[in-house]
């Protein structure tokens, strides 16, 4: 995926895949995407934040997870992919949340939102796909409260053998041919890994949090280093 015109080409990407995505999430993931989520999750509770932003909320499940464990809070979920905001809409339903989570179309690098409307800004697997980085951060850093905090659950690079070798394998592989075999759509599988290879993670990640304002700027490896939680304060 080019940079030039990524954020049309990962809207339509996630619009062409959102019927099928949570289950490809779960099953390419053997589960283990909802033990992150709940990671992030207990992070998130400790200060009972009120008011949360979760940004690329794709399907809604960070923010029904969300809910659940913290139901006073308000939260508005945000998405580039409307397709996928259908999908989130009907779970909110079902699950009669939505007095709880408001989910809307919107550009993670061009937020409508107030500055510092929210206690907390979250983001579960989305910061990879923006087309310019830092100003997405910088958006999440505007409308985040003074003393507020942001939580990113990213997609991170392993380095321990043989951990390595086997993310590698099943990552570059396996994944696009069983996500092509289920959703037909072998670019969204293939955009995959090729997103995370280029993907800043662990240290470098944490100094774009930094230059785009946010202090205390710590990392929670997860998985033997599969995924990291980045957390930040305002």
């Amino acid at each position: 995926m080019t940079e030039t015109g990524k954020k049309e080409q990962v809207r339509n990407m996630f619009n062409r895949i959102a019927g099928n995505y949570d289950f490809l999430n779960h099953f390419l993931s053997l589960g283990i995407d909802v033990y992150w989520r709940k990671r992030l999750v207990k992070k998130l509770k400790k200060n009972q934040p009120n008011t949360i932003l979760d940004i690329a909320t794709g399907t809604g499940d960070l923010a029904i997870a969300i809910s659940r464990s913290i139901p006073n809070a308000q939260i508005i979920g945000a998405d580039i992919s409307e397709k996928m905001l259908e999908v989130g809409q009907k779970k909110i339903v079902k699950k009669k949340l939505q007095d709880k989570i408001l989910l809307e179309e919107g550009d993670s690098e061009a937020l409508k939102y107030k500055n510092g409307q929210f206690d907390a800004v979250t983001v579960a697997f989305g910061v990879r796909n923006y087309e310019n980085l830092d100003h997405g951060l910088k958006e999440m850093y505007r409308v985040t409260k003074t003393n507020g905090e942001v939580f990113i659950l990213e997609f991170s690079k392993p380095t321990a053998f043989p951990i390595k070798q086997i993310y590698n394998f099943y990552f570059k592989t396996i994944l696009p041919l069983l996500g092509k075999g289920v959703s037909k759509d072998q670019s969204a599988y293939t955009y995959l890994p090729e997103s995370v290879q280029s993907f800043p993670d662990g240290i470098a990640f944490l100094q774009h949090l930094e230059n785009a304002g946010y202090q205390n700027v710590y990392q929670t490896k997860l998985s033997f280093g599969i995924a990291t939680i980045y957390s930040g304060r305002k």
